[in-house]
């Protein structure tokens, strides 16, 4: 797999995963409301998909050190990443309860992070724990911080 590849893989993947956790947390926690939460999750997996690909792709540009092809790897792969796993965490969501979806996301989401990190981190011959422990970390703070911002949101409307 290409350097390009990696790039659109590894970002998409991490950006869908905490990216979707912090909206599926957020909006739960200010709707209670399983639509909306599914909504949320399948617009997060285009628009943001779609956006996070532009990104990638105009950053790519800007580098300068990049051919045409693998400019558009990079971001195609930005997209099919992001768009994929993020529409994974409806799954949990049409078929269980809502509360256990949430759970259900939370540990699938953070599963799927631990495991992409220990593959980069065995592929860059890093430790493993201090790359998994430093991205869960942050992936810990959005999920907090998108339950209070829909609690506020909730108290507040």
């Amino acid at each position: 797999m290409n350097d390009s590849i990696k790039k659109g893989v590894g970002f998409g993947l991490t950006s869908g995963i905490i990216t979707t956790l912090g909206l599926i947390v957020g909006l739960n926690s200010g709707t209670h409301s399983k639509a909306v939460v599914i909504g949320g999750i399948i617009i997060i997996a285009v628009s943001d998909a779609m956006s996070d690909a532009l990104g990638i792709h105009v950053s790519e540009e800007a580098e300068n050190a990049h051919s045409r092809k693998e400019i558009w790897q990079a971001t195609g792969f930005t997209f099919l990443a992001k768009f994929f796993f993020a529409l994974t965490f409806v799954i949990p969501v049409i078929f269980l309860a809502l509360n256990q979806a949430i759970i259900a996301c939370i540990v699938w989401g953070l599963l799927l992070l631990i495991t992409a990190n220990f593959i980069i981190a065995k592929a860059n011959k890093e430790k493993p724990l201090m790359v998994i422990a430093e991205h869960l970390i942050i992936a810990i703070l959005v999920i907090i911080a998108s339950y209070f911002v829909g609690s506020i949101i909730k108290q507040i409307t």
